[in-house]
């Protein structure tokens, strides 16, 4: 889950910006900083230092090592780099996949998954019982035509290890140029690993489809909650009423998530009056995310479709619109990520929602569902469990949804 420094306004919304005091504990961090290496490089006191300890960074650490490097080393140092392996190193430690250093690519990259615009195979992955598990393939992708599935381990990347691998590095080796290959190792349940390779192409995922279906039945596809995502769930809520839509299937599985602001305004279609979900940091005091009102879908039942590979974002929605009674949960229980990140430029003291350059995304809280499930340890359960099996997916068998459509018309009578 993203919660963007600067989003977009909103429809009158509560923002959970970064308040202006966090830019000038940035301010101050930085220069303090600067002047910690200039008292270093004009003395020596610092490197004569008792380390601090675990209460608090022992910076003379760092500055030794870079002193004895500048005297020993028989090569051309890059300090750029040094400085950003530096950062990524600090953040590794903490041991959280969800919080890391974004160098300028990177930062780029994760730009361009939110706007739906990247070059790569169209798979999410995270880190799932400490191995690299794929979250989520887009339909349409070359993921999905590969055959790759929620729940998959990544095992192997052009056969090296995964097993020492963060989320970020094994993302940028799995991605790249458009008509080149990647090979991925895939062990799937107690099948032996199986390799597949995949031409990478340029891939533009909207983030919401729908459709009408028989019987009044309306349907709507969300794959990613971004910037544009409430306005398209409008949008599509308008147009199949119109078409006669008298009850609604919302289908978030294989939805990796996205922006905190957007699942609120998505939610906010469904219901008008409500919490959607409650933020708890140990630097904080509980906040609270309520429903805001100008929904266009809050008459209509729902049935919403989720599944391993709805996380994030889509637990939100997902736990709300149930906790508050607006939606009946089928398929299968979610992937349990329920922790927020946000991210903050590191190249400007001023922060923006536009970076270029390196950035660092860090958790900064846990999500409750209204009915105060932790998504993270928990996940979201579905109330009619239906099972999408490797058979029903290559057989073009969708159970799970046939389940929901048949509830959604007994929702009408």
């Amino acid at each position: 889950m993203i919660k963007k420094t600067h989003p977009k306004p909103n429809l009158g919304s509560d923002k959970k910006n970064v308040p202006k005091i966090s830019k000038r504990l940035i301010a101050t961090a930085l220069i303090s900083f600067g002047l910690g290496a200039v008292v270093f490089w004009g003395g020596s006191q610092i490197l004569s230092r008792t380390p601090i300890g675990k209460s608090q960074l022992d910076t003379s650490l760092l500055f030794k090592v870079e002193s004895i490097l500048r005297q020993k080393y028989n090569g051309d140092i890059d300090y750029q780099k040094q400085s950003e392996g530096a950062a990524a190193g600090a953040v590794a430690a903490l041991g959280d996949p969800y919080t890391v250093f974004l160098d300028k690519e990177s930062n780029k990259e994760l730009s361009n998954d939110l706007k739906g615009e990247l070059s790569g195979i169209g798979v999410e992955v995270g880190q799932k019982n400490n191995r690299l598990t794929i979250i989520a393939p887009f339909d349409g992708t070359p993921a999905d035509a590969a055959g790759l599935r929620s729940g998959d381990i990544i095992i192997g990347i052009n056969d090296e290890d995964t097993a020492n691998l963060a989320v970020d590095q094994a993302v940028s080796k799995i991605r790249g140029e458009a008509g080149t290959k990647v090979k991925l190792t895939i062990l799937r349940g107690n099948e032996p690993p199986k390799d597949f390779e995949i031409t990478r192409e340029l891939i533009n995922i909207p983030s919401v489809t729908s459709e009408m279906k028989d019987n009044n039945i309306g349907y709507i596809k969300i794959r990613r909650f971004g910037e544009d995502t409430s306005e398209q769930v409008k949008i599509a809520g308008n147009n199949l009423k119109a078409q006669g839509a008298k009850v609604i299937v919302l289908d978030v599985r294989d939805n990796p998530g996205g922006y905190l602001q957007s699942s609120v305004e998505v939610a906010s279609e469904f219901y008008s009056d409500g919490v959607v979900v409650e933020e708890r940091s140990r630097n904080s005091k509980p906040k609270i995310d309520s429903a805001l009102p100008g929904g266009t879908l809050t008459k209509l039942p729902v049935i919403v479709l989720i599944n391993g590979g709805s996380a994030s974002a889509s637990e939100i929605l997902a736990g709300a619109l149930n906790d508050n009674d607006r939606a009946t949960l089928v398929g299968e229980k979610t992937y349990g990520k329920g922790s927020v990140q946000e991210v903050i430029c590191l190249n400007s003291l001023f922060l923006s929602s536009d970076c270029d350059g390196p950035s660092l995304k860090v958790t900064v809280a846990n999500w409750f569902t209204p009915a105060g499930i932790n998504i993270s340890k928990e996940g979201i359960k579905p109330e009619v469990e239906v099972k999408l099996t490797s058979e029903d997916a290559n057989a073009g068998r969708d159970p799970q949804l046939q389940k929901a459509l048949e509830l959604a018309k007994q929702a009408l009578n």
